[in-house]
């Protein structure tokens, strides 16, 4: 029996070793990821997940990926989540002196230029792809893929991170000039829903900016509130609402 035990013991702490080098647990913080900016008829609504990942262990499930730049500018982060959190802080930081020496905010095309400038000086060590988008009342709203490189293009919309594959076709198909803005964010809620249920590093809630001259709207759409797709499960608080479910009945004598 000790040699039983022994043995069980040994096969359990070689398939733990096993499984730590298999989820990487040692690699970087990544945001495999899905970021959406889109443009409407009076401003710009940004979309994105929230699953950080660590190899394929999910190191946060409610990470916030849509960042303040300034009051009217926010940006999308994919990529690296050290890459993408140390661009945002520089620009953050340069955006305030600009602000302190113009006397007025900085424009959405000046913010976006800036995370270029950053994202091109250091292409060879950083890992992010970023969507900046804003409102401003020299152009309204205006969104700039930054992907990685540091190439900047100005789209109606764009979409980064690993979920992006899935939704080229969507939104070639989904998006149209002039829409409003509640049929802008529900574009952006459903593309991401959408790449959750097919993207493994994309999960968890979606959280939705819209930002326009009235200001900023943040909201929120809990995991469990989503729609489902094609052979997605009904998702469940734990292992005991699966083994609770309703099965056959015991046989009795």
């Amino acid at each position: 029996a000790r040699a039983l035990s022994l043995s069980l013991s040994l096969a359990l702490l070689n398939l733990t070793v096993a499984m730590d080098q298999d989820l990487n647990l040692n690699d970087p913080h990544s945001m495999g990821t899905t970021i959406i900016g889109v443009t409407y008829n009076g401003g710009v609504v940004l979309g994105a997940d929230s699953r950080t990942s660590t190899g394929m262990y999910v190191a946060n499930r409610a990470s916030d990926k849509i960042t303040q730049l300034t009051d009217n500018v926010y940006i999308c982060r994919s990529g690296s989540a050290a890459d993408s959190q140390i661009v945002s802080d520089y620009v953050r930081y340069f955006l305030h002196q600009h602000t302190i020496q113009m006397g007025q905010p900085a424009t959405v095309k000046v913010t976006a230029n800036l995370v270029r400038q950053i994202s091109y000086n250091n292409k060879n060590m950083l890992e992010t792809g970023l969507i900046v988008g804003g409102w401003d009342k020299y152009e309204g709203g205006k969104i700039y893929g930054i992907p990685l490189g540091g190439t900047i293009i100005e789209q109606p919309f764009a979409i980064g991170g690993s979920g992006s594959s899935y939704l080229y076709g969507f939104f070639d198909q989904a998006w149209r000039e002039g829409m409003t803005k509640d049929e802008a964010e529900q574009l952006v809620v459903k593309a991401v829903s959408l790449a959750i249920a097919r993207d493994g590093a994309s999960g968890g809630v979606v959280r939705t900016v819209i930002i326009n001259a009235e200001g900023v709207t943040r909201n929120f759409y809990a995991g469990d509130k989503l729609p489902l797709w094609h052979e997605e499960l009904e998702p469940v608080n734990s292992l005991l609402d699966i083994l609770g479910a309703s099965g056959p009945e015991p046989m009795s004598t």
